[in-house]
């Protein structure tokens, strides 16, 4: 292994459903247990405990970025806090070669009654900095958090949005060997989100080993070389980023809300499109499906898309909505065709079956993920696909 980088092998994360011990009358018996043997080991599951983490192993060099993806619960942030040595694991090892910096909380581990300045200097300390290093790299940090004129206030007064922009400048400019981010892409404005997704891929450009876990697919993408994709603690996919994101959106998780109580069954959805089509190109899905039992009214099947990045809903459809009726019964293909009028990134294709009267979704079925590539460029958000023609020497309008 390199001067600084991460090695995980092998390992495992239990916790506890519930208070483990409510008294000490409970943690007395328990620790006689331990100490003559009956009790189980630090390794083994008791009864209420669970694998938050399971056989996990993957190693981060110098200059690389890798991003755990995963629905919620997966471990993710488990396994961020494992490496910055918060948990311990219960198996299997884990070595951090560097100085580590890392962005795991929207507080970043701040100390509540010391002002902003107080709070940078001593996260440098504890990353083992010296305090003319530090002082150094202030200004900078606190121009890149856009917080200056409340430097000088208790970090406790600050909103989350402002603990998350001070603890990203203090990691991204106190200049680690590892930095671990947790989400941080996700946190304060849009502008704020911009410069620290910049700033990441120019620490990328030097040798800094990354873990970054997101939600935020096509920042994974665009910054993460490589990827893992957790789920109930293990990872099921490693790989590619991109290819990691495709196994996510398409795989078993994305099919895991199937509902007894809808009509309809939705067995798959394909993308036709192989690689990504250009902005305001047709994207063409194939749904497949079945009417179980005969629908009312209310009762539609719909085709959704989402931006993967802010996993904001931008548009709906379904074969209603084209004067197209699914059999009253029986097995079905759906057909659909949408033009992707939108700026370049990664959009999530969603099934859903839904009572338009109630309002309430009877079935999340499975997904599938769309690259949308930079065609001709454009402001905003939406694709216009603008035409325009000149006349020279014209110099009055036409009659």
């Amino acid at each position: 292994m390199a001067d600084h980088g991460i090695v995980v092998d092998n390992v495992w994360k239990k916790f506890h459903k519930g208070e483990l011990h409510d008294s000490l009358r409970d943690l007395l018996p328990a620790l006689a247990k331990r100490l003559v043997g009956r009790g189980p080991r630090r390794e083994d599951l008791a009864e209420g405990d669970f694998w938050a983490l399971k056989n996990v192993s993957f190693e981060v060099n110098p200059g690389e970025a890798l991003g755990v993806i995963g629905p919620n619960g997966a471990g993710k942030s488990t396994l961020l806090k494992i490496l910055n040595r918060i948990l311990r694991p219960n198996r299997g090892t884990m070595e951090v070669r560097g100085r580590v910096g890392a962005l795991i909380e929207t507080s970043a581990g701040f100390h509540p009654d010391l002002t902003g300045r107080e709070n940078v200097f001593l996260q440098g300390a504890i990353m083992g900095m010296r305090r003319p290093e530090i002082a150094q790299k202030f200004d900078r940090i606190i121009e890149f958090s856009g917080i200056g004129e409340f430097i000088d206030t208790p970090v406790k007064r600050y909103s989350s949005g402002m603990n998350a922009r001070l603890g990203f400048s203090i990691a991204a400019h106190l200049e680690p060997d590892v930095l671990l981010v947790d989400e941080v892409l996700s946190v304060g404005d849009f502008r704020f989100q911009k410069r620290a997704f910049a700033r990441l891929k120019e620490l990328l450009s030097g040798d800094m080993a990354v873990v970054v876990v997101s939600h935020q697919l096509d920042r994974i993408a665009e910054l993460c070389s490589r990827a893992i994709l957790l789920r109930r603690g293990e990872i099921v996919h490693a790989g590619p980023a991109r290819e990691c994101i495709g196994a996510y959106v398409t795989g078993e998780e994305a099919g895991e809300d199937q509902s007894s109580s809808s009509p309809i069954s939705i067995r798959s959805i394909r993308n036709l499109t192989s690689g990504g089509i250009l902005s305001g190109e047709w994207a063409q899905f194939e749904i497949f499906g079945s009417v179980d039992s005969p629908t009312d009214v209310d009762t539609a099947l719909s085709l959704r898309i989402r931006s993967a990045q802010e996993t904001q809903l931008l548009y709906a459809t379904g074969p209603r909505s084209s004067g197209i009726d699914l059999p009253r019964t029986g097995e079905f293909k759906l057909v659909a065709e949408l033009q992707m009028n939108v700026v370049a990134g990664l959009y999530v294709a969603e099934t859903v079956v839904w009572n338009r009267k109630s309002q309430k979704t009877l079935l999340q079925g499975p997904e599938v993920f769309v690259e949308v590539l930079a065609g001709a460029p454009f402001g905003g958000t939406i694709q216009m696909n603008s035409k325009m023609h000149l006349v020279v020497g014209a110099t009055k309008e036409a009659d």
